[in-house]
């Protein structure tokens, strides 16, 4: 056990997370994202919502200030009638912690999966949201 890192970081996040440079991205996905057949490395959160994981993430990693916008969702599929009410709360979450930093892009769904591919790691989640998906570009400690 450590002191002030959130319970709900794993030994193999924190370690994922601690090995990851500037510029590298981070993929928190929701129950439905195909996580094994994108990512590189892979770590299991099931079992947990995304907006608790990125709010623990958060409190430990740096977004990129050199990039306009370090923070990516998948944007809904064109004809969808979903409404996804979740990125209110990642917005919160980010604003958080990074109030000056908390510019988001939207990406066409499998724009977001070629992105995926190139991640440090994904993140899998029970998330059972849908479009629940986000991208984290870690920045520098200051």
């Amino acid at each position: 056990m450590l002191k002030n890192i959130p319970k709900i970081i794993s030994p193999e996040l924190i370690k994922t997370l601690m090995e990851m440079g500037h510029g590298d991205e981070l993929v928190i996905g929701d129950g439905n994202f195909p996580a094994e057949t994108y990512g590189k490395r892979v770590i299991r959160c099931d079992g947990h919502g995304v907006p608790e994981l990125l709010d623990a993430i958060m409190q430990l990693f740096p977004l990129d200030t050199y990039t306009e916008k370090p923070v990516m969702l998948m944007e809904v599929v064109p004809g969808d009638p979903v409404v996804p009410t979740i990125w209110e709360e990642y917005k919160a979450i980010i604003n958080k912690y990074e109030p000056e930093n908390c510019k988001i892009d939207m990406i066409e769904r499998f724009d977001f999966y070629e992105r995926a591919k190139n991640a440090y790691a994904v993140v899998a989640t029970g998330e059972e949201a849908i479009y629940a998906n986000i991208i984290l570009k870690k920045g520098v400690v200051k």
